[in-house]
């Protein structure tokens, strides 16, 4: 029982340290924070304060949703309180039987906020009404529902815009939890899978990634998340993908490959970070939307590759298993790239690898048969 809780524990902290070391999280989020950002600079969310409000938290738009209501109706019922008191229509005023009234039904504090509620809201109960001959009434309701009618649709255009974010739309892309290195197509390659929960279809998609690592120039300056452009492709589709049901991506590991020199014994030993990007339009909105995750040296398994998981069903159907989607199996695989081509004296010499058996000396090109997106 304490053995099983203290793998646990120490499982939740590798994930921590893990988290804490990648630039973009498994879920798209970017692992990065401003400082020193002048004081003066701040003034340009307020400026674009519609895209400040859209990106702020679920929490934050509905403590100002009701909190713009409520202050708006206390302010104008003070000031609805005031007319009632310049005109002394307040209970405590004591006003005569045959006073004219500014506004019937607002004799208190609490009366004149129901009044105010009442006229922003258009709810109106019959019970409080201004006078006709009370000009500055008529004003103020006048004022009030054009500032209530402001205030109704830029909450309703903020709700709709939070609901509507294409980001929502990205949650229902999945990437697996894991990379795998191995034969396809006669090259040695990286594959991922990306998947498309929803049964409607991303018009335009297209992927493509970033490999982000601390290289160190000729001149001696270190450079901190480098980018370097690796090249993903998919087995259909010529310029973008057809994504009505899970693709395998992969990258050809060749002489232009920032993977060219890691070995099965010294990928999970390299500092980098794979981050993969997929573009696409919603077709049911037209939204536009991009879904990101990475990959570090830990979650790239080398010598292994997917599970199959489409089939066809005795109906006709085709038939997508998920069970498998991120599964693995292990995969005779070359021990390096030189391995894999029989380059000589380029041999990485494994402990517990694969030094190319049962592989046949190939021409290494450029050329590919599939599609690079």
């Amino acid at each position: 029982m304490c053995g099983s809780l203290g793998e646990r524990f120490r499982e939740c902290l590798a994930k921590r340290r893990n988290n804490r070391a990648r630039l973009v999280s498994k879920d798209g989020h970017c692992n990065i924070e401003y400082g020193n950002i002048k004081y003066s600079k701040h003034y340009v969310f307020v400026a674009d304060f519609w895209t400040t409000f859209v990106e702020s938290r679920w929490r934050y738009v509905l403590l100002f949703f009701i909190g713009s209501f409520t202050l708006t109706w206390f302010i104008f019922g003070l000031l609805w309180y005031w007319i009632a008191l310049n005109n002394g229509d307040l209970y405590w005023q004591n006003p005569a039987p045959d006073h004219n009234v500014c506004i019937w039904g607002v004799n208190s504090l609490s009366g004149a906020f129901l009044y105010s509620m009442e006229t922003q809201t258009t709810i109106g109960y019959g019970v409080r009404a201004v006078a006709p001959y009370c000009a500055g009434g008529v004003a103020l309701v006048i004022i009030q529902a054009v500032f209530g009618a402001f205030i109704n649709c830029f909450m309703c255009g903020l709700i709709m815009s939070k609901i509507a974010s294409p980001k929502k739309r990205g949650k229902t892309i999945t990437f697996s939890e894991m990379a795998v290195i191995s034969p396809r197509n006669g090259s040695l390659c990286l594959s991922i899978r990306v998947a498309n929960l929803r049964k409607t279809l991303t018009i335009g998609s297209q992927i493509y990634a970033k490999l982000l690592k601390t290289t160190t120039t000729p001149d001696g300056e270190t450079i901190i998340m480098d980018q370097v452009n690796v090249d993903l492709m998919v087995d259909a589709g010529k310029d973008t993908l057809f994504f009505v049901s899970p693709l395998t991506l992969y990258h050809t590991i060749d002489k232009n490959s920032p993977f060219l020199d890691m070995t099965e014994d010294t990928l999970h030993k390299q500092d980098f970070e794979l981050v993969v990007f997929l573009d696409g339009i919603a077709e049911t909105t037209s939204s536009s939307y991009q879904v990101r995750t990475s990959f570090i040296p830990q979650e790239i398994m080398w010598g292994y590759e997917f599970l199959p998981i489409i089939s066809k069903s005795k109906e006709d159907k085709y038939r997508v298993d998920f069970s498998n989607f991120s599964r693995v199996v292990p995969m005779v695989t070359p021990h390096c790239f030189y391995c894999f081509y029989n380059i000589s004296d380029h041999h990485h010499h494994a402990r517990d690898g694969y030094d190319n058996q049962g592989f046949e000396v190939v021409e290494v090109g450029d050329e590919s048969r599939a599609t690079q997106m």
